[in-house]
């Protein structure tokens, strides 16, 4: 789980809509524990101003499974992000399609923005100063 960049480990159920209001957009979503079932997660999703919650969990078997509407048939992932990316399309059984993922900077390898890139460019003017 740590390796997936939109999962934000034990933040709160208020923190992750703080993060989710703050990005703004229909489709924003990210990934949390769950506060009250240990080792189960919460997949969060920006629909309308509004934060839907849906549990993420690993079955007996090892497969990956969310609980979606009523009447949705229960579909197993071998791998969470498998999920994820079935939960990228339309009509998956929740309120809208996974569009925007919210990352955890936190725990980003290179800083926002960048890339993975391990230095900023410098400008032309600066030729002596190779490395930063």
């Amino acid at each position: 789980m740590d390796a997936l960049p939109i999962y934000h480990g034990g933040i709160t159920r208020e923190a992750g809509e703080k993060l989710l209001l703050a990005a703004g957009t229909d489709g924003s979503y990210l990934l949390r524990d769950s506060e009250s079932i240990p080792g189960v997660y919460c997949l969060c999703v920006l629909h309308q101003g509004y934060v839907y919650t849906y549990r993420v969990s690993k079955t007996e078997t090892g497969s990956w499974s969310a609980e979606t509407a009523p009447g949705v048939h229960r579909r197993l992932f071998r791998k969470v992000h498998n999920l994820i990316s079935a939960f990228q399309k339309p009509d998956q059984g929740i309120v809208t399609p996974l569009q925007y993922p919210v990352i955890n900077h936190a725990k980003a390898k290179y800083p926002p923005g960048t890339r993975g890139a391990s230095r900023m460019a410098l400008p032309k003017i600066c030729p002596n100063f190779a490395s930063v």
